[in-house]
């Protein structure tokens, strides 16, 4: 029996690159038959073990050199509790047809599954129910929820609990007040079956898929207690209903608390998708209404009223402000805006009426793509996890085996079959793996909102791994050390004529300096001719034609490339660039140079801070630039910087940052512009500022919300807090069962003693892990 499936690719151009494909795909394992569709651009694979087969498809058509094109789905997953459910679930997952990755985050209760076809949200769902869950859309969740309480099952427990464990609290103190056996069989009975079913539910649907959970060892451990009660209390023996009840009890309790701790590591994606509001005022044909959100379309007019919150991102046309945009990016003062400014939406407006062009709805405005960074960090896996997931896998069916160990065990050295149980049973109901399941991502959410909040976005787990190793910090010059506005400070000779031939070479360029150039002429009025074949050329300079002349305007090593000498200008430029000022030369192709101009651009006032604070930590700094050795000089001494290259094309950082690699560092790149795109991609972290480029934001590991380089060091420490606080919780994890296994197999746990501990351990970690909340950089 054969199972096709149909995949998207991307990058094909002719009918070698379709044949390609083909033959990369064939010569799978398992493939019967690979069909390439030029025009549609799809796939077709008919293979024989459709579980293994979606990811090696899509891998064996990436190293042919194209891009399979994969769909991504979430589902919001109910019934599990511990580390192997999510493991269940994602095994279950990664075996429906088309799905190429699977991950299943234990503390949202949330799974991500990327499939090499559009997703079958039905065939995964039904996945799920087989595997012994519930899942759904989270649309469909969301509107389903309902406002009732979970909260008085776990108070009926704890009320019907109470008599029975009182008289035992009692008794040492000589107060013998053991109530009837039949009155202790009633308490206990609505706990187990009625209170207590879903663990039976729970544990049923984990045993017919084969594997084990915490809901099994709790159901075996408290029926072991019931049922050995049950036949006492008609041979009269002793009675241990107390045991099964408060273990119940205290699970459900736990379970409870632990969901509200949960519930907390989730507040700022909460938070962030809260700052959107429901409504927009409209501006259409002069007249102004309020409307959903859903029904604005891109260049529509917004109205924002003072103290609004801002509904999308756009452009102001009209009216001035002061925006706040603290919650976004975590500038604590508002930012003025005035027509042509670009504005955010779930800002918020200040004093001033504001009339914007939209610009970006929904997922692909500002807002939408903060929150999509932060709920990709927290549906990734940290590596350490992988080790968590071996543990689950076998964890369960070695605990039930060191249960029957422990009651053979006490049974051999003589002691009666009611105590050997009980001692078993301590066994199961202590060794649930919760806290196992639950370190690693109730960690990683309250880690990752809480740097949200702060301006810092971590793009997935592995930047965890990445950041806590960091030994050197390379940081881009312009824009990202400095304002990012340079000006114009000096030309050699000073002539307009000149100044406005620079200007019109630099007419349509973006980068800082042409800005300088075209601003000055403006500001003088002068007129600036048009250029035509105008060429960047990355790293040097810009080239262009105008009034039939070939000019080019750049650095001293363009110069060079065209066999240029400055002549006496560059006495002048290397006095210049003593003072710390970027040089630029205007010169024509094949003549001569034409004029020297300088620019000046002020350091960040957080940059000395920053690397201070970089250094204290022990890592070391370095400046990358494509700026003149002079200006680089001038800045890295006055910032303290370890070490400086300037005068460096983008290949050049990327360059010397694999040398570095080579040599042993753990290198970060800090970076803003397009031009940083290679260094960031080369260096072990990338780090881009978010008032950069989109390509250095997509290219990088963390995204700074703000162009504030004190939050380098401040994303640097709070990876390191969320990694240390994973570490604490799988050794709090690992350390509970180590320790609490052998007390409750060698008889110095109870099962009523061993459940509390057993729920204690759950909300223990999370509450470690909700610490990360109080974070905040450092001043």
């Amino acid at each position: 029996m054969s199972t096709s499936l149909d995949l998207g690719i991307e990058g094909m151009t002719c009918t070698a690159c379709a044949g390609r494909v083909e033959r990369a795909v064939k010569a799978l394992p398992g493939v019967v038959s690979a069909t390439v569709n030029l025009a549609s651009e799809r796939l077709r694979v008919t293979f024989a073990d459709p579980p293994a087969a979606a990811a090696a498809v899509t891998a064996a058509v990436t190293r042919a050199g194209y891009e399979p094109v994969l769909a991504t789905l979430d589902l919001d997953v109910t019934g599990m509790t511990c580390a192997s459910c999510s493991g269940r679930v994602e095994k279950a997952l990664r075996a429906a047809p088309g799905v190429v990755s699977a991950s299943v985050n234990l503390a949202s209760e949330r799974a991500r599954v990327t499939m090499a076809a559009p997703a079958d949200a039905a065939a995964l769902v039904a996945a799920v129910t087989r595997a012994g869950y519930g899942a759904t859309l989270p649309e469909v969740a969301a509107a389903a929820a309902a406002p009732r309480s979970d909260l008085w099952p776990v108070l009926l427990a704890c009320a019907l609990a109470l008599p029975l464990v009182v008289p035992m609290v009692l008794a040492p103190l000589g107060v013998h007040v053991m109530l009837p056996g039949w009155l202790q069989l009633a308490l206990a009975a609505p706990v187990q079956f009625w209170l207590g079913g879903r663990f039976y539910r729970a544990a049923w649907g984990a045993l017919r898929a084969g594997t084990g959970n915490m809901d099994v060892l709790v159901a075996l451990g408290t029926s072991s207690a019931f049922g050995l009660s049950l036949v006492n209390l008609w041979r009269g023996g002793d009675l241990y209903f107390e045991a099964s009840a408060v273990v119940i009890a205290l699970v459900l309790l736990g379970k409870r608390m632990e969901a509200m701790a949960r519930r907390e590591t989730g507040a700022a994606i909460r938070a962030l998708a809260a700052l959107r509001p429901a409504t927009a005022r409209l501006r259409r044909d002069g007249l102004e209404r309020a409307v959903p959100l859903a029904e604005l379309a891109l260049g529509d007019l917004v109205v924002v009223r003072p103290g609004e919150a801002i509904p999308v991102d756009g452009t102001v046309l009209e009216g001035e402000s002061q925006v706040d945009e603290a919650l976004l990016t975590g500038e604590s003062l508002p930012i003025a805006k005035a027509p042509g400014d670009v504005v955010a939406g779930g800002a918020v407006n200040g004093e001033g009426q504001l009339v914007i062009r939209t610009t970006a709805l929904g997922a692909e405005s500002m807002l939408g793509r903060i929150i999509r960074l932060v709920e990709d960090a927290q549906a990734t896996r940290a590596p350490v996890q992988r080790l968590v997931d071996r543990v689950a896998a076998i964890f369960v069916p070695v605990v039930v085996g060191i249960a029957m160990v422990t009651l053979l065990g006490w049974l051999w050295a003589g002691a009666g079959v009611d105590v050997a149980l009980l001692h078993a049973v301590a066994v199961l109901v202590i060794a649930c793996p919760c806290a196992l399941g639950l370190a690693t991502p109730a960690a990683i959410m309250a880690g990752t909102g809480v740097a949200a909040k702060h301006g810092i976005l971590l793009r997935d787990a592995a930047v965890l791994e990445q950041a806590q190793a960091v030994t050197l910090v390379a940081f881009d010059k312009t824009g990202t050390l400095t304002e990012g506005h340079p000006s114009l400070v000096a030309m050699d000779p000073a002539d307009d004529a000149l100044l406005a031939l620079a200007a019109a070479v630099q007419a349509g360029s973006l980068h800082p300096l042409g800005r300088a150039l075209t601003g000055e002429a403006a500001r003088k009025a002068l007129l600036v001719p048009a250029a035509s074949v105008a060429r960047a050329l990355p790293g040097r300079g810009v080239q262009a034609e105008v009034a039939g002349r070939k000019l080019v305007l750049g650095t001293a090593r363009l110069l060079a490339e065209l066999g240029l000498d400055p002549g006496p200008l560059a006495a002048r430029a290397a006095a210049l660039e003593a003072e710390g000022r970027s040089i630029s030369y205007l010169a024509e192709r094949g003549g001569r140079v034409l004029a020297l101009f300088a620019f000046g651009d002020a350091l960040k006032p957080q940059a000395a801070p920053a690397l201070a604070a970089l250094r204290r930590a022990g890592v070391k700094t370095l400046l990358l630039t494509g700026d003149s050795a002079g200006s680089a000089a001038v800045a890295a001494a006055a910032l303290g910087m370890d070490e400086v290259a300037a005068g460096l094309l983008p290949e050049d950082k990327a360059g010397r940052i694999a040398a570095l690699r080579a040599q042993g560092e753990i290198v970060a790149m800090v970076g803003d512009g397009i031009n940083d795109a290679p260094a960031l991609t080369a260096a072990d972290l990338g780090i881009a500022m978010g008032s950069g480029s989109d390509v250095a934001m997509q290219t990088a590991g963390i995204t700074l919300l703000r162009g504030d380089p004190g939050l380098v060091p401040a994303a640097l420490d709070i990876a390191r807090k969320i990694r240390a606080r994973i570490a604490q919780g799988l050794v709090w994890a690992f350390a509970f069962n180590v320790v609490g296994l052998p007390l409750a197999a060698f008889g110095m746990l109870s099962p009523v003693f061993a459940g509390a501990a057993m729920a204690a351990s759950s909300v223990a970690v999370v509450l470690n892990a909700l610490a990360l909340r109080r974070w905040k950089p450092a001043p």
